[in-house]
């Protein structure tokens, strides 16, 4: 019986035939003369085409991205669209890329891949935000669309997004059918080229569209012209952001944006921070520096494709970096009271958030008494909210933990252009008040309660990383924890399996979701802990939350720190 090692091998000669170049395969070729564990993980498997697309480590090989990869699942898309909008001529996708190495080359094979089968193609003639993507297949009445983006992932990825005529990603049935038509399309079956004349390259006339539609979401336009000048930093670091978000504010009358000049220049490498991701503390330094040397009292840094957003807000002396939990719970309550005071609520209206986002953010819907919608992890479930309740009631605004929020119905991805704009109105309106954000987070603890989340994620690599993250969750499954923090684990909720099960291990309730490899652990106190593998990157994520009652912002340090406290025990009982 050959070994995985064999098969792996195997694998690899067929990629040192002519139908690849010369430089995969002289990669290849140093890949079979090298460490066996490197070639085993880039041949062990086909990339997977998940239910976003595809997202991998750069290089040679069937498990890796590449032009390859990038055709096939291109071209598989191009197959589905076809048989799907069978009565369309021409059938439309919007293409767009990133600042990542090789980020315009996967664009550009994309759109000729597209071209090739006949698909009218709009690609952008630079990086642009993912939202602007999303916005883009709306504007042009697109079936599809795709993003080349590892989003926040380290240097060495790169991504590719797939979106449906309705401009969010694809989601059931349409993610699983693309997945069927991926598996049974060949490196073979790819047409490489042909009808280039069906590229249509668009630029600045969709930003200026654009941005103007962000334009249209302003609620206090008043107030920004009385605090047009505060001082903002902002820092796409290396990424899309670079353009957009400053035009974004200043449509809305921000005067006084200040640059972080060296993480102006867009660079796959990122060559100042070590990770491109607004949700480490660390991807943020450069930009706080950059406040404290000129007074600045807000910090925004937008991930590589600007669809996050992570903030740091001026408080007394020194600058706190809110996570995003806090982020969205605020741009919520701002929207909120924001349409309550100009007399927009109807009673149509509602937000949406993620089964892993704050509780915070029901807490504030209920009092405006706004509907909130919960759905799985991932920005394309809210957008099927959207798409569900179209014309029938009103999107205000979502979001998820991961720094990711969207307001309006424009755009059905989550979005920093948009986001920052927002944030910066907020932060007017809080001053216009006398006050900081961060007080108005306090506020905010003092009438909902005080939550403390946070997020410990365990990187596994590779195919044995993949096998133990899968062990991991059965484990968690048939043999959960029957107490976290001393207090008693009363409910668990399985999204694989659709169930709600007592302390006692009975079956209580069924989950209405979609099924998703998830976990969450509710114990008697209120805390909740949600176990969940990622879906884009070698990780497995914890998520805890603790909530009590908070009587005045004297008690905040306190709570705070108990509450610190009490996830540091509950991790370690976790084996964390």
């Amino acid at each position: 019986m050959d070994t995985t090692l064999d098969i792996v091998k195997q694998r690899a000669q067929e990629w040192l035939t002519d139908a690849f170049d010369e430089a995969t395969r002289q990669e290849v070729k140093r890949l079979l003369e090298g460490d066996e564990k490197e070639l085993v993980d880039a041949f062990y498997r086909d990339l997977e085409f998940g239910t976003g697309g595809l997202r991998g480590i750069m290089g040679a090989g069937t498990n890796r991205m590449n032009i390859y990869t990038v055709g096939r699942a291109t071209q598989a898309l191009a197959n589905y669209l076809k048989k799907t909008f069978a009565s369309l001529n021409p059938i439309k996708v919007a293409v767009a890329h990133d600042s990542r190495n090789n980020s315009r080359l996967f664009a550009e094979t994309t759109a000729r891949i597209f071209a090739a089968n006949g698909i009218q193609v709009y690609l952008f003639d630079n990086l642009r935000p993912t939202p602007e993507l999303s916005f883009t297949i709306r504007h042009f009445g697109c079936q599809s669309g795709v993003v080349i983006t590892a989003s926040h992932n380290p240097k060495e990825y790169n991504g590719y997004k797939a979106y449906w005529n309705d401009g969010g990603q694809v989601v059931p049935p349409h993610d699983k059918n693309i997945i069927e038509e991926v598996g049974r399309t060949t490196f073979s079956d790819i047409r490489w080229s042909g009808n280039d004349h069906l590229i249509h390259i668009i630029g600045s006339e969709i930003d200026e569209v654009y941005t103007d539609k962000i334009k249209s979401l302003s609620l206090s336009p008043e107030i920004v012209k009385q605090y047009s000048d505060i001082k903002i930093v902002y820092t796409p670091i290396h990424g899309t952001g670079v353009k957009l978000v400053p035009m974004a504010l200043a449509k809305y009358g921000f005067t006084n944006i200040i640059h972080v000049p060296e993480q102006d220049i867009p660079d796959g490498n990122f060559p100042t921070v070590k990770s491109p991701n607004p949700e480490e503390s660390a991807a943020m330094t450069l930009a706080i520096e950059k406040a404290r040397q000129t007074g600045a009292e807000l910090v925004m840094a937008t991930d590589p494709d600007a669809d996050r957003v992570g903030i740091a807000v001026k408080y007394n002396d020194d600058f706190i970096l809110l996570n995003g939990n806090q982020t969205g719970s605020l741009l919520i309550y701002y929207l909120l009271t924001r349409w309550h005071e100009n007399k927009k609520l109807t009673g149509k209206e509602y937000v949406v958030k993620t089964i892993v986002t704050t509780d915070l953010i029901a807490d504030i819907a209920r009092k405006f008494k706004v509907d909130c919608y919960e759905v799985l992890t991932g920005f394309k479930y809210i957008a099927e909210i959207i798409r569900e309740n179209e014309g029938k009631k009103t999107f205000i605004g979502g979001g998820e933990e991961s720094y990711g929020y969207l307001a309006g119905e424009f755009v059905r991805d989550k979005d920093a252009v948009m986001a920052c704009a927002l944030i910066a109105e907020a932060y007017a309106w809080a001053k216009s008040q006398n006050k900081s954000m961060f007080d108005i987070l306090l506020e905010m603890y003092v009438n909902f309660g005080f939550y403390k989340e946070s997020l410990v994620n365990v990187t596994k690599k590779g195919k044995e990383g993949q096998e133990e993250i899968a062990r991991m969750m059965e484990n968690y499954r048939q043999q959960p924890p029957r107490s976290l923090g001393g207090s008693e684990v009363v409910k668990i909720y399985d999204y694989q399996n659709s169930t709600v099960k007592d302390a006692k291990g009975n079956i209580i309730d069924t989950l209405k979701l979609p099924k998703s490899n998830v976990l969450q652990f509710v114990t008697a106190d209120g805390s909740k802990i949600t176990v969940r593998p990622s879906g884009t990157e070698p990780k497995i994520k914890f998520y805890f939350s603790v909530k009590t009652t908070m009587s005045s912002v004297a008690e905040y340090a306190k709570l705070n720190a108990q509450a610190t406290e009490r996830i540091q025990v509950i991790a370690r009982e976790l084996g964390l």
